[in-house]
């Protein structure tokens, strides 16, 4: 059989509402074509040829919407037949939902190596979901169910304990289990800064 391809999306899977993004699909040498599909739809997203050197291929998307939210898979055809299915990719929408939520860190933004950290997301309408991201980082946003907390709605992320790997600067959405491919504004960014961790 032949190799699985690997599918990423770039600049990231989190794309704001009318900027462009691209998604990549890598298989082998001498691919002859790259498919994608669109979970949900029964005919072929698209299809490429390879660029050089002949082992991965782009599908661009100029101006994000929520047409194009959903889940990816890409296989690409060589000619001793089709590859196996990439892993899914998941392309979520930002934007869609009013107002824009807000991000906080106990307990506080320098914390050492092996503490134990919470990111605390809330939002002031009622939505039954939030999403953490990390910039730069290629993995789905992480879901968290909301719960009520009197006049707002929040979930809590736990990072325990926390590692110097975990330090970056991260956003949060909200959303609704309906529609979980759209999603709110991003709130602030919050830069989560670990010390104390050796080479």
């Amino acid at each position: 059989t032949l190799p699985t391809p690997t599918i990423w999306a770039k600049p990231g899977p989190v794309v704001p509402w009318g900027t462009p993004v691209t998604i990549w699909c890598q298989g082998t040498l001498k691919a002859q074509q790259f498919s994608l599909d669109k979970e949900g739809q029964s005919v072929t997203w698209d299809t490429q040829m390879p660029l050089e050197p002949g082992d991965k291929t782009k599908f661009s998307i100029p101006h994000m919407t929520d047409v194009y939210a959903g889940r990816y898979r890409c296989h690409y055809q060589r000619p001793s037949g089709w590859s196996d299915h990439s892993d899914p990719l998941e392309l979520v929408v930002t934007g869609q939902l009013p107002p824009t939520p807000s991000l906080s860190l106990q307990p506080g933004p320098t914390v050492a190596s092996g503490q134990n950290v919470t990111l605390l997301c809330q939002y002031w309408s009622r939505v039954d979901t939030f999403l953490l991201s990390k910039e730069g980082a290629a993995d789905p946003p992480l879901r968290r169910t909301s719960e009520n907390g009197g006049q707002k709605y929040q979930a809590e992320f736990s990072m325990s304990p926390v590692t110097s790997a975990q330090g970056g600067t991260y956003r949060c959405y909200g959303s609704y289990s309906a529609f979980p491919y759209l999603l709110s504004q991003p709130s602030e960014p919050l830069e989560l800064l670990v010390s104390g961790e050796g080479p």
